[in-house]
């Protein structure tokens, strides 16, 4: 049996003619207690009706994840602001012409870091060549923040390896757009940073942190915290530049305070090498 109707068919599609029609005409949305609930904005943006929300943001990704046989993902962050290193390259040429030091300043470090990007969409063309040789049960996908940078990178890769890749995104102030390598239909953006997460853990079975800011240590620490605390099954955790995460975080600290266990540092991997964070994920599923 089908699970969803055509939004075409009369009547269902009545209610959507009402608002697009307000919309073209450029009429504000007005209230309207005989609009169809489903079909009513402003209801739905309630306080009361944030439940709803939470419920519909749960379902929309996971039955089009489902629908396309994506059952096991990599996932993939970093900072959205790394570029490629042919962008950095020209931001650099930009910078020395324009002779501001402050720009050349960082437009060298852009270049410097642009490394990770590149050693990112690597790791997504792996990815993606991997499960092409697998059964649909073993197939593993890359899923990503959706956002510019190490994000685009590894969806980037796994394009050009010819796989399908997936992009939970979110709607921030300053409007963070989809990449353009995220495979269409599974671009999804998010309100809730706490769905938009859950949804990073529940397919995941490999994740994999490349240097970033708060927003990749937030996510790392989250999947670290759920794995310790056993609310989420164990997945290897790769934290990908050891010069960068050795100079960010010292955990020993935390182990020479007693506020975690030893046994704790073993929760993830320093790796720099795209093959040997492959082979660490791999070997980590073997019997």
């Amino acid at each position: 049996m089908d699970s969803t109707h055509d939004i075409r068919e009369h009547p269902l599609a009545q209610a959507w003619e009402v608002l697009q029609a307000q919309h073209t005409q450029g009429e504000a949305l007005q209230v309207d207690s005989n609009r169809l609930a489903f079909a009513d904005p402003e209801f739905l943006l309630r306080r009361e009706t944030r439940g709803i929300r939470f419920q519909l943001e749960m379902l929309k990704p996971d039955l089009a994840q489902h629908e396309r046989g994506i059952e096991h993902t990599v996932v993939v962050f970093g900072s959205a602001r790394f570029r490629s290193e042919k962008d950095a390259q020209e931001q650099l040429r930009e910078a020395q012409a324009n002779g501001d030091a402050s720009a050349i300043s960082r437009a060298q470090t852009l270049l410097k870091n642009a490394r990770y990007y590149e050693m990112a969409r690597a790791f997504g063309r792996r990815v993606a060549e991997h499960s092409h040789s697998q059964v649909s049960t073993e197939q593993m996908f890359v899923c990503t923040g959706g956002g510019p940078g190490i994000m685009e990178a590894a969806n980037r890769g796994a394009q050009e390896a010819g796989g399908i890749s997936v992009g939970l995104n979110i709607a921030l102030p300053h409007e963070q757009e989809p990449n353009p390598y995220i495979t269409p239909g599974l671009s999804f953006k998010f309100h809730y940073f706490a769905l938009r997460k859950m949804h990073f853990m529940m397919r995941a079975r490999a994740l994999v942190a490349f240097p970033g800011g708060f927003g990749t240590l937030d996510e790392l620490f989250e999947t670290l915290t759920l794995i310790q605390c056993k609310k989420a099954k164990p997945v290897p955790v790769v934290l990908f530049g050891s010069e960068y995460w050795k100079r960010v975080l010292n955990l020993s600290v935390l182990v020479e305070e007693g506020v975690i266990s030893p046994e704790d540092l073993n929760l993830f991997q320093l790796i720099d090498d795209v093959d040997e964070a492959w082979r660490y994920i791999q070997g980590f599923y073997k019997p």
